[in-house]
């Protein structure tokens, strides 16, 4: 079992640079970007993925997706969050009601 304050391991870059030249400079940039990536929260995963995609401009939806194992859908979702600039509940990670129902809601009798 794992240790809850232990951070999710991150995502290996499966960008051609990275493959072919594991220990270039492109390399290590992505290797950040995917440890920063496994510290954070759904959202603010949600919102670098579509910022750096917008960075690069066209293919950067495909190029995000290689190197952070993202679906593009996740991505787009993302870019789009960063356009509308909807704020959030302080303190909330997803809108009311979104998420899991509680146990108690799920099993009849419980």
């Amino acid at each position: 079992m794992s240790n809850p304050n232990e951070l999710p391991a991150s995502h290996p870059c499966q960008c051609s640079t990275c493959q072919q030249h594991p220990d270039s400079p492109t390399a290590e940039v992505h290797r950040a970007i995917n440890r920063f990536l496994a510290a954070s929260d759904e959202r603010s995963r949600r919102l670098l993925a579509g910022s750096l995609a917008q960075q690069h401009g066209r293919g950067g939806i495909a190029l995000v997706a290689r190197i952070t194992g993202f679906s593009p859908h996740t991505i787009r979702r993302g870019q789009r969050e960063l356009q509308q600039a909807i704020p959030t509940a302080r303190g909330r990670i997803r809108r009311p009601g979104a998420g899991r129902k509680p146990v108690e809601k799920k099993v009849p009798g419980s």
